[in-house]
């Protein structure tokens, strides 16, 4: 275990003061750099005011401290007491430093002012609402300003310099006007820039990924179909009257919507009976499948910060309504999925490639969606809930679009192995542009016939997001340890192995019999107590 030094302190103090901006007290000076911060921190663990420095914590930032101080191996008191040589650095102070990091995104606006008809085009197509020429004008003019006051922060070296010989007093005050007309003009430049990047900033957001060269343009009818595997099932070729979930559902005891209305509302629902045991199962088995092809399993929060949902680039299109739950006085969300979070772990980490690289991971969790705005048949059973459970593959590549291509492929491979093990009848779609999200570079889409509904019906997706969401949250990583310059952001890549209620559709629906019941996936019975058909009940 490692002493903790003055650095650590220092890196401590300066976290503490970026993550509790005043709600008590002005700033009277501009906060110095290193020493005013952990004197800050020291302070703030007394209970002390703290001098004209630095700033009064709000009582949240205190908490934050007296966490961090306790993962030093040392409480307040004792952070009193001991040499801070002694407090002993350990994995809770660096858990309350992380809790206040911010992500910083980087946007690629070199690429854009050389692209500027390119990017601009790519977002038309794709239905996102940017101005890339505006954005790339603030950005010339931000670089424009970033020189200046490089310019003037050296002039304002130079006059402090001329400020420590002996000098006249005639010339000491004569230096001393232009020293203030510096800082003044200084601060005016910094304000400018400040601005410019706030600004440009604001709208490089909304831009969305470039494509993929294959990717077809337009609406949804213009998806390519890449393939289609097994024979859609209809009444004719079953030899009686189809029904869908809901008809099976009933038939079975499967669903309870009251219930799910009257402590929830709309468009939730409790699973019962075999539609319990089903989601249990599919959750199971698909996760060992994951695992079995070197996938790390995980289980995250289902609770996320706003920044890193706005990291993973899950923005509407210009008019659509949000589909992010957000927990009220709180920079909390719900995640939609797995992938948000899964993302988030590795937002400002630098990964190691050689040792690091490729990330497999496959992590269970809930999906909580508004759905707002959706509407039709798709609303009627199952289809489209509030919330409902997901089992999520999220991998990470270095920079490179072959890697980051054979990873897609990878991952497009488990998911229809999953479906064919499962027996079903699918097809695997590339979709265009206007249905690809913010995030993805390129996208598959899977879909299942479901016979009761008559359509097919989506059941999976895999995205490559090359380095958009790396960008955004901060994700680079380079070849060595002891590598210092040429770091670069990683290609993030997510896909759905499975999504329980879709699952469950197309599970009643294919496999029905025409008493009711349903014959089970027999890659699924050892997970359903050796069951191998739902039954009615007695």
């Amino acid at each position: 275990m490692q002493l903790a030094g003055h650095m650590e302190w220092e890196a401590l103090g300066q976290a503490f003061l970026l993550s509790a901006p005043p709600t008590v007290g002005p700033v009277t000076k501009p906060l110095a750099a290193g020493k005013s911060s952990a004197h800050a921190l020291r302070n703030a663990s007394k209970g002390r005011a703290t001098t004209s420095n630095s700033v009064l914590p709000s009582p949240t930032a205190l908490a934050a401290v007296t966490a961090a101080l306790a993962g030093f191996g040392c409480s307040p008191a004792e952070a009193r007491r001991r040499p801070r040589a002694r407090c002993l650095m350990t994995a809770s102070a660096k858990k309350a430093a992380a809790e206040t990091e911010v992500i910083r995104p980087t946007f690629d606006f070199a690429y854009w002012a050389e692209h500027v008809e390119e990017v601009q085009k790519n977002a038309d197509n794709r239905k996102f609402k940017c101005d890339v020429a505006e954005i790339v004008r603030l950005y010339q003019e931000h670089r424009t300003a970033a020189f200046k006051v490089q310019q003037m922060q050296k002039k304002r070296n130079e006059q402090a310099n001329k400020m420590k010989g002996m000098l006249e007093p005639e010339q000491r005050a004569e230096l001393i006007e232009e020293g203030k007309r510096i800082k003044e003009e200084l601060a005016s430049l910094e304000s400018s820039v400040s601005e410019l990047s706030e600004r440009m900033n604001a709208l490089a957001m909304v831009v969305p990924n470039l494509s993929h060269p294959e990717t077809p343009i337009g609406e949804e009818d213009n998806a390519t179909v890449v393939r289609i595997n097994g024979e859609p099932r209809n009444s004719d070729n079953a030899g009686f009257e189809l029904r869908d979930h809901l008809a099976i559902g009933e038939i079975l005891d499967l669903f309870d919507f009251e219930s799910g209305g009257k402590v929830s509302g709309q468009k939730f629902l409790y699973f019962k009976n075999g539609a319990a045991l089903l989601e249990l199962a599919l959750v199971q088995w698909a996760t060992h499948e994951a695992v079995k092809r070197g996938f790390q399993p995980y289980i995250p929060p289902d609770l996320v910060r706003s920044q890193v949902v706005a990291g993973c680039g899950f923005q509407p299109r210009d008019g659509e309504a949000t589909q992010i739950y957000e927990v009220r006085d709180t920079d909390l969300c719900l995640a939609g999925t797995a992938e948000i979070p899964m993302g988030g772990k590795f937002m400002n980490e630098t990964l190691i490639a050689s040792k690091e690289l490729p990330q497999k991971l496959v992590a269970f969790g809930h999906a909580f969606r508004t759905e707002a705005g959706s509407s039709g048949s798709e609303n009627r059973g199952i289809y489209r809930l509030h919330q409902f459970s997901k089992v999520e593959l999220f991998a990470l590549t270095r920079n490179d679009i072959e890697e980051s291509n054979k990873m897609l492929e990878e991952i497009r491979d488990l998911e229809e192995h999953l479906f064919s093990q499962l027996g079903l009848c699918f097809r695997v779609l590339d979709m265009p542009t206007e249905e690809l999200g913010a995030p993805a570079y390129r996208k598959f889409d899977m879909e299942a016939w479901m016979p009761g509904m008559k359509k097919w019906g989506e059941i999976s997706s895999c995205s490559s997001c090359t380095d958009y969401q790396a960008r955004r949250l901060n994700i680079r990583h380079k070849e060595e340890y002891n590598q210092k310059r040429n770091l670069e952001f990683a290609h993030t890549l997510n896909g759905t192995a499975c999504a329980v209620p879709r699952m469950i559709i197309s599970i009643l629906e294919t496999f029905q019999n025409e008493d009711g019941s349903v014959t089970i996936p027999e890659v699924l019975r050892p997970y359903m107590m050796g069951m191998e058909v739902l039954k009615p009940p007695s």
